[in-house]
């Protein structure tokens, strides 16, 4: 998308994190966004800021999981009269051990962090196509590119199976002029952990290995602009994962053996505070 001054970006999960980051980007090159959320305190916030730094925005109260798309869409043509960029953000996290983790949690997981993108694009596909224009952006992460943690399979799963579901969109979409890029954050600072649900006992963090630094939103927010701009599929937060990925690839097996015996455990239970 050579040029985004003067388009139109749907943002989900826009109040915070990635999708805020992201929203407040686009509007800095001229992009005006719409902001779903369920959260409808931080998507005034959101808004408000883009229009102090005299961007163009508006919000909308949304739940991925219930509400159809049918309103983001015509939300965003009301407000602005087009629609550019899609942006399929919202992600929720649960832990536990997999013998411990509900099918009634799972199917939650799965209803909102990958059947909300199928309802996406249910709604945004054929708008895109026939305007033979566009661009979408689905948020998955490291967890979906290789395995390093046992105690959070349905997030894993889901983000997994964006990976492929984003990479057979664009092979199917790119020749009707509308390009995809698949976004996968390593360690980013955001909110999600403040709704973590937990399943049977605590168990240490493990995290995708200590070469990967915390990272700030809005920094994450600028990558994924400058990678619409440039119609970049692909985009790790970390490009070091690389190596990792290549290191998997060449013994699958000698990678999971490593990750029973030399795990990364960003945060130990012994390290929490004692009530």
């Amino acid at each position: 998308m050579d040029r985004l001054e003067g388009r139109t970006a749907i943002v989900t999960g826009g109040a915070s994190g990635i999708g805020r980051g992201t929203a407040l980007a686009l509007a800095r090159r001229g992009v005006s966004v719409l902001v779903a959320d369920i959260d409808a305190a931080g998507g005034a916030a959101a808004v408000a800021e883009i229009e102090a730094q005299g961007g163009k925005a508006t919000f909308l109260a949304f739940n991925v999981a219930k509400d159809p798309f049918e309103q983001l869409r015509d939300t965003a043509l009301a407000a602005f009269g087009r629609i550019d960029i899609v942006m399929n953000n919202v992600g929720v996290l649960t832990r536990g051990v997999p013998d411990a983790l509900p099918v009634e949690e799972w199917q939650r997981v799965i209803d909102i962090n990958l059947m909300s993108m199928v309802r996406s694009n249910a709604v945004f596909l054929p708008f895109l196509i026939a305007q033979k224009d566009g661009h979408i952006v689905n948020t998955a992460s490291f967890a979906g590119l290789y395995t390093y943690a046992f105690d959070r399979l349905p997030y894993a799963a889901c983000k997994a199976a964006t990976v492929q579901m984003t990479e057979g969109l664009a092979i199917y979409l790119k020749p009707f002029g509308v390009n995809v890029t698949l976004l996968c954050p390593g360690p980013v600072k955001t909110d999600i952990a403040n709704s973590v649900r937990a399943f049977g006992p605590p168990t240490d963090m493990r995290g995708p290995g200590e070469q990967f630094g915390l990272m700030d939103a809005d920094t994450v927010g600028e990558q994924v602009a400058a990678a619409i701009q440039a119609n970049r599929f692909w985009l790790p937060t970390h490009p070091q994962v690389r190596e990792l990925l290549i290191d998997r690839a060449t013994d699958w097996d000698g990678f999971i053996q490593r990750q029973i015996d030399e795990p990364h455990i960003a945060l130990r239970i012994s390290d929490l505070p004692r009530n």
